[in-house]
């Protein structure tokens, strides 16, 4: 007993606790055993490891007030963490089980508890997510004819995909093929479609989008076969928390047979404050990816400063980091269906990923002055009504409509190969994005110098190479195997111009080619890293590194900082967002000297 008694005065001198975090560790028996007896104070905590960027700048200014957290156990300390939280009288707002997290309030006199108990091993902020986009004179065409998709097949048949976002207004466009909604802003409660912000509307269109209403023959969506199970995260003004973005992603993953999907599309974000492999919006990504799902994520509107227009590079937001995702840039089509005059858009974010320096995004694809579906009645229609065209149809721009055009073409590619071999095994998530990559054709800018891999990613989205790809691949045979059944050209015809494949695919920091991806490599199973080691055949080689080769060629404006992507400095004058407004940052550039992190 007097070894209990010394164990929890220990405790209790960690940090100036409230009365009620006091009493709450008197009540648990147990606690004790839970944490370390050293002295924790908050201005120790704030530099702790265990921290993202976002909880530790909070800290380390005197933890004012209380703020929302994902809090990450050991693993299997999940309930350990819970009691612990239960102790401490800590509110426990939602349970992350796919993740191995809690999410509840802290505030700067309990979080030293957290940081120095054994049992935690990271504490991030529930940031803010939200779905950012531009506005544009609308593009005069489907969106499927500059992707060069035949005009009848596929059309994503059977394929479905989770919209995670602010919701899906139903409508003749999209008929009967919401198969399934759900509310997760509301207790993930399953209700009748709606969306009050317009955005998740928007996306769906785009997605699945059969021209049925009014005055939308040009608008038609990339796979008006697929169907679509909407997952409501964002409220009525775009923003949303990370953790029901968790909560959806981990549905999505349980229930992927009962609700036939296939794809997760995520046209949302928030800045990156901590490595991707302690990212918890992240680690739920990979979850998914490891269960077999094609996770699509927007690559985030970051790319430049508003102010002067200069671009820059280190602005993907998470989830956008997370290797297995298909992180997907936005390009300007200039309103044509060629796709020589196609440029990549100012504001789409350039990688490498911050603290990882990952090779991001994975391609670019159309997504500016696009025209989809509009919620009536929703924020975006109502008060921005120069943004509607006719009474049925909205245009918008950024990386949230490109990853939906991507998500589109994933649909289209699921159904080739589906019907190509009937009965042979899908897919799998590393398989769709090489093919994607692989076929993707190379950009060029207004002065026709080729994009580098930072800015376009492997090249431009062309579905319709991929398609052929796809539908060459014969998943049935072993790994090491030639899985082409007939030739595949690398070129694609596109209106009157005929297009080279890029043929190399970036495999996290590295550039991988060869003459075809014709056999089944390891790379391609589910449960490989993207990125990850791996042995490659005899028609892979790997290439020269993409993100070190040259810094300074890519580091002279650097969205987030005034460093190389995971240098650390201690001077702190640069501001990486916060939790309540993800876009207030700040940007430097090596010149200038010295140097942060998030």
């Amino acid at each position: 007993m007097r070894t209990r008694r010394v164990l929890v005065l220990a405790l209790l001198a960690i940090s100036a606790c409230a009365n009620s975090a006091s009493a709450g560790l008197l009540s648990l028996p147990l606690l004790p055993s839970l944490l370390n007896t050293v002295t924790c104070t908050l201005s120790q905590a704030s530099s702790s490891p265990k921290l993202d960027g976002a909880v530790r700048q909070w800290a380390a200014s005197g933890g004012q007030g209380s703020l929302r957290v994902i809090v990450s156990a050991q693993g299997g300390l999940l309930g350990t963490v819970e009691s612990l939280l239960s102790a401490l009288g800590l509110p426990l707002l939602s349970d992350l089980p796919g993740i191995n997290a809690l999410v509840t309030t802290v505030t700067g006199s309990q979080l030293p508890l957290l940081v120095c108990t054994d049992a935690v091993a990271s504490i991030s902020v529930d940031a803010v997510v939200s779905g950012t986009d531009v506005a544009g004179a609308p593009a005069p065409y489907s969106v499927r004819s500059t992707l060069g998709v035949p005009a009848s097949t596929p059309t994503g048949a059977a394929i479905g995909v989770a919209v995670i976002d602010s919701g899906i207004a139903s409508s003749a466009d999209l008929g009967n093929r919401i198969t399934a909604f759900f509310d997760f802003t509301n207790g993930a409660k399953a209700t009748a479609p709606f969306d009050d912000y317009g955005h998740g509307t928007h996306v769906a269109g785009l997605i699945a989008g059969n021209a049925s209403l009014a005055g939308g023959a040009d608008y038609r969506g990339v796979a008006p076969g697929a169907f679509l199970v909407g997952m409501k995260v964002l409220d009525a003004n775009g923003g949303g928390r990370t953790s029901d973005v968790i909560r959806a992603i981990q549905y999505a993953t349980a229930q992927r047979a009962k609700l036939g999907i296939r794809v997760i599309n995520l046209s949302l974000g928030h800045p990156i404050y901590e490595p991707a492999s302690r990212d918890p919006l992240v680690r739920a990504v990979e979850a998914a990816s490891q269960a077999g799902l094609i996770v699509v994520a927007a690559a985030g509107n970051m790319g430049y400063d508003a102010s002067t227009g200069q671009s820059g590079y280190g602005g993907v937001t998470s989830p956008g980091d997370a290797p297995s995702a298909i992180t997907v840039g936005a390009l300007m089509t200039e309103d044509t269906t060629t796709r020589a005059d196609d440029l990549v858009a100012p504001y789409s974010s350039r990688g490498p990923t911050w603290y990882d320096g990952l090779a991001k995004p994975d391609l670019v694809a159309p997504g500016h002055n696009l025209v989809s579906d509009a919620a009536p009645g929703s924020t975006l229609y109502t008060n921005y009504p120069a943004f509607r065209v006719g009474t049925n149809y909205l245009r918008l721009s950024g990386t949230s409509m490109a990853a939906a055009v991507a998500s589109g073409a994933v649909a289209l590619v699921l159904e080739a190969q589906r019907a190509a071999h009937p009965g042979a095994p899908p897919l799998t998530p590393n398989a769709v994005k090489a093919i994607l990559q692989y076929s993707s054709l190379r950009m060029h800018d207004a002065v026709g110098a080729e994009y580098d891999d930072l800015t376009q990613g492997a090249g431009a989205l062309n579905a319709s190479g991929a398609i052929q790809l796809a539908s060459a691949i014969d998943t049935t045979v072993p790994v090491g195997s030639y899985w082409w059944t007939s030739p595949v050209a690398p070129a694609t015809t596109i209106g009157a111009d005929t297009y080279t494949w890029s043929e190399h695919i970036v495999w996290g920091t590295h550039i991988v080619w060869g003459t075809s991806i014709d056999t089944n490599e390891a790379a391609w199973a589910t449960g490989t890293p993207w990125g990850g080691s791996t042995t490659w055949g005899s028609h892979i080689v790997w290439g020269t590194d993409v993100v070190w080769v040259n810094p300074q060629s890519w580091a002279t404006h650097i969205v987030w900082g005034s460093s190389y992507i995971g240098a650390s400095c201690s001077d702190g004058h640069v501001v990486y967002g916060t939790a309540t407004d993800p876009s207030s940052t700040v940007w430097g550039n090596l010149a200038s000297g010295g140097g942060s992190q998030p």
